[in-house]
């Protein structure tokens, strides 16, 4: 086998990359050049390449490794390392990077700092940093109505919310965000709406009474498949801000005094959008967790939720940052 040499990788931009990988019970390493993982079978050792230019985030579960060469050649690719447990959550925060996430990112003397520069520029400001929040809020929403009332998939999926009745809670949930006047406002008002997503869910995929746990949620299948999925989005969500070279304690809204807070800024973008509908139609299909991840990273892939990720952080920087 020739040994490859990081100089020879095209390089990928992130929002075109389409892996994410959750990995569990192996060796992650360096074969011939390759990043590679690492399985045993009996009393052989399968190998199974990990392509890293077109990955964006790997998660490392229960029962993992991961050597050294593998950490050099992941980072010169720009792939964000998380140690998290079994089933893909929760994450684990061992050196404090995020609230209850240890995302290892790569680094680098060249990330950009023109975003950064214009996230400053409006982020002390108080009254900017509400406008800012407000923004995610508004993009949240309409995430929301394009992909539960116009997806293909979720359509074919049988899954069937009513559309009147999306549209006035959303409408509703827009006038709250309209006349909130500081970020609690704006944290009550998003937990009023998603619980009530959570209901339109459940009705949407006949999935019957449901009420949201933290952790789990025992033994009910919806809930484990939010938390998992929320973590993918996460993923996401870290791989957008680093990329654009911002840090995650510069949040607009998600606890502007924890480390980590942007990063969930970032991934409510899409995750009512997206996770929220897809832990509903798989739990009521008995879907495996590894079905389910598998059927929410070709969503997230297919619904460019990236792409929209690093556009809105852009346009945020952008306009705001203009005003500050």
């Amino acid at each position: 086998m020739d040994e490859l040499h990081s100089s020879e990788l095209k390089s990928i931009l992130h929002s075109k990359r389409a892996h994410i990988y959750y990995l569990e019970h192996c060796r992650v390493l360096v074969n011939g050049g390759r990043v590679e993982y690492v399985t045993d079978a009996g009393k052989e050792s399968l190998y199974w390449n990990i392509p890293i230019a077109n990955t964006t985030t790997i998660l490392l579960g229960t029962g993992t490794s991961i050597t050294q060469a593998a950490m050099r050649e992941l980072a010169k690719a720009g792939v964000l390392v998380g140690f998290c447990g079994g089933g893909g959550t929760p994450l684990f925060s061992a050196n404090e990077v995020d609230v209850e996430v240890a995302w290892l990112t790569p680094q680098s003397e060249y990330r950009p700092t023109e975003y950064l520069q214009a996230w400053v520029r409006f982020w002390f400001d108080d009254g900017l940093r509400l406008q800012a929040a407000k923004f995610f809020q508004r993009a949240r929403l309409k995430r929301i109505a394009a992909h539960w009332l116009r997806s293909r998939e979720l359509k074919e999926a049988r899954f069937e919310p009513e559309a009147d009745e999306l549209s006035a809670l959303l409408e509703r949930a827009e006038q709250s965000i309209d006349a909130a006047l500081d970020t609690e406002s704006l944290l009550t008002g998003e937990a009023r709406l998603t619980k009530a997503l959570f209901r339109t869910a459940a009705r949407a995929s006949s999935y019957g009474d449901f009420t949201r746990a933290k952790r789990g949620g025992g033994a009910d299948p919806a809930n484990r498949f939010l938390d998992h999925g929320n973590y993918l989005a996460y993923g996401l969500a870290a791989t957008a801000t680093w990329v654009l070279g911002l840090p995650h304690g510069l949040a607009v809204l998600h606890g502007k005094t924890r480390r980590g807070g942007l990063v969930f800024d970032v991934a409510d973008l899409v995750k009512d959008a997206v996770i929220l509908p897809q832990a509903f139609i798989s739990a009521v299909r008995g879907d495996e967790e590894q079905e389910f991840r598998r059927a929410c990273i070709e969503s997230l892939t297919r619904s460019e939720s990236l792409d929209f990720m690093i556009d809105s952080i852009k346009q945020i920087a952008v306009e705001t940052g203009s005003e500050g």
